[in-house]
């Protein structure tokens, strides 16, 4: 098995889980695809604390590819971090490195790194990334219900990007009635209100495609349904 820059375990489907939150009306923060860049996570968290918001969910996409996946798991872990399950979450958890054929100079480095992040990671974290749940539905005290995701409500493994039409969308959201769907995967963030819900891609924080910004997003619940504010801080 080839470890491509389209990686191998776009294409893993593992039955997941949802959980279900109840909570206050207090703004939250909403982050994902961290991909173990600790300076990026570090800052965003930096800037979410000194906005005094307490609540934190990360959609997925954790601790690889990025030089410090053990510290990341820890930071997350030590903030009580909501956490769904990425793609590369699953890989790291259930890909043997051994299995892996690399093609090119490109794709042995990233098998290096892959059989790195596991060994630091251990066995113990690798079970616990296995068993995230793949969805987070949080119930709010007027009825309002914000789901989060790595990919889409339908497949964590197809990401909602911000190219797609409408009818493609909507596709995606099939099976979820949430007036709001935060998701990661495609690493540009984005804000689309369709049909009476809206869809929130939250970004990057250890990849964006411009470089070095860090992407979150925070949203605070209203009797009006919600606002959403997206930002991006430089590390």
């Amino acid at each position: 098995m080839a470890l491509p820059r389209s990686l191998p375990y776009d294409r893993i489907v593992e039955p997941g889980r949802a959980i279900d939150l109840a909570v206050d009306p207090t703004p939250m923060a909403f982050l994902g695809d961290v991909h173990g860049n600790l300076p990026a996570l570090e800052s965003v968290l930096a800037e979410i604390e000194a906005q005094s918001v307490r609540r934190l969910f990360v959609t997925g996409d954790l601790v690889f590819e990025g030089s410090e996946p053990l510290k990341t798991w820890i930071r997350l872990q030590s903030i009580g971090a909501h956490l769904v399950r990425g793609t590369s979450d699953l890989a790291l958890a259930t890909i043997d490195p051994d299995a892996l054929r690399p093609m090119d100079e490109n794709q042995l480095e990233r098998t290096r790194l892959f059989r790195t992040a596991r060994r630091s990671l251990g066995d113990i974290i690798l079970r616990r990334l296995r068993g995230l749940p793949d969805r987070i539905r949080i119930a709010l005290p007027d009825g309002f219900e914000i789901l989060v995701c790595h990919g889409s409500p339908r497949d964590p493994t197809e990401g909602i990007g911000h190219d797609l039409d409408d009818d493609e969308v909507r596709t995606l959201l099939d099976g979820t009635n949430a007036d709001v769907v935060v998701c990661g995967c495609t690493h540009v963030p984005f804000v689309r209100d369709l049909d009476g819900r809206k869809v929130v891609n939250v970004g990057s924080v250890g990849d964006a495609p411009e470089g070095r910004r860090a992407h979150f997003t925070v949203i605070t619940p209203s009797r009006r349904g919600c606002r959403i504010e997206q930002r991006a801080v430089g590390y």
